[in-house]
């Protein structure tokens, strides 16, 4: 079976720090290869693959402000479209756009909606709902008036992350920073909990940053230490007491989430998007609804055993369970060529 994983150029895959959809993507590339199967990764040239890497675009154009996002965007999937006899199986992992090429070519896609960035893109995916195949990364995130063969949760590659049952005393927010990710009530919890603060992640709204975020940072309680890569990524989520997670719209998913209780992390989350999907109250971590709940939770987080929140990971969100949900998908599009595949 031969397969093209389309990824973003907004980032290298895999990210050198930020970048989820091309984290994704690149465990997808990489979990198919292990598996024996023939994989090329479309991405930027400066991408790492163990597969076959196809690139008209050298750098990441959110890293390269010569490069001209929606022309980098438009080679970037033309390339790939216009080899598109060369493949079993097309998947997108790279939004709405590639949609538009999906009934000018025989070959199938598949496409993993990473959420939907605006109820205006919906309609594309509406357009095509007869032609292509959609899978959603959590249930959580379904749009009623699309079909999908499957729901298939991110997984992670759990080599990358070891478990640690011996945190240290600091919370941590890890994530974009913008305001629908909850920084300021991260923060907020911590000063009413009187514990440190650990903020890491990529400035997306600076405004905010500057007015909600910044007037706290004192390298004491509240310490911000940038957009953190792999390295940094394991020690500040492995030795954290615990990961708020304090977001303000329905998520799809929650990588980082995830990736904390790989490590042993709790967390703590409001009650939104994926959040139930992805924790179990109690359990993992706890599910809040406003801040009262969440400095109630701060204070039991000791009863979370951190075993328990590492093997609830390792069995629902590793890039093996990942793989063999998007292998059967495979299968399903490719015994039924001539129709839409089995809805799940």
């Amino acid at each position: 079976m031969r397969i093209a994983i389309l990824s973003s150029i907004a980032w290298r895959t895999p990210p050198r720090k930020y970048g989820p959809w091309e984290q994704v993507a690149s465990n997808i590339a990489e979990g198919l290869i292990e598996r024996g199967l023939e994989v090329t990764l479309f991405a930027t040239g400066d991408s790492i693959t163990k597969g076959e890497l196809a690139s008209v675009c050298e750098h990441p154009y959110a890293e390269d402000p010569s490069i001209d996002p929606k022309v980098a965007e438009c080679l970037h999937i033309s390339n790939l479209m216009e080899q598109a006899n060369n493949f079993d199986i097309i998947h997108n992992n790279f939004d709405f756009m590639p949609l538009s090429y999906s009934r000018l070519i025989k070959t199938p896609i598949l496409t993993t909606i990473h959420g939907f960035s605006s109820p205006q893109i919906i309609p594309v995916y509406k357009k095509y709902n007869s032609t292509s195949h959609y899978v959603s990364i959590s249930n959580s995130d379904r749009n009623p008036e699309l079909k999908y063969m499957a729901t298939i949760y991110n997984g992670i590659n759990l080599n990358e992350f070891k478990f640690n049952s011996e945190p240290e005393n600091y919370l941590l927010f890890f994530g974009r920073i913008h305001p629908e990710k909850g920084t300021y009530e991260s923060i907020q919890i911590a000063k009413r909990s009187k514990r440190k603060l650990i903020i890491s992640g990529l400035i997306q709204d600076q405004e905010y940053f500057d007015n909600k975020v910044k007037p706290f940072i004192n390298n004491d309680d509240i310490v911000y230490v940038g957009n953190s890569g792999p390295n940094e990524r394991l020690k500040l989520l492995g030795g954290a007491y615990a990961l708020i997670h304090l977001i303000k719209f329905e998520e799809p998913f929650g990588l980082s989430v995830v990736e904390a209780m790989a490590c042993g992390t709790p967390v703590i989350a409001f009650n939104r998007g994926a959040m139930p999907e992805l924790i179990l109250d109690g359990k993992t971590g706890f599910l809040v609804k406003n801040i009262k709940e969440a400095l109630s939770a701060v204070r039991n987080i000791k009863m979370i055993n951190r075993k328990s929140c590492s093997e609830w990971a390792s069995s629902k969100f590793s890039r093996q369970k990942m793989i063999e949900g998007y292998l059967y998908v495979y299968k399903q599009i490719l015994s039924s060529r001539n129709g839409k595949g089995k809805l799940l």
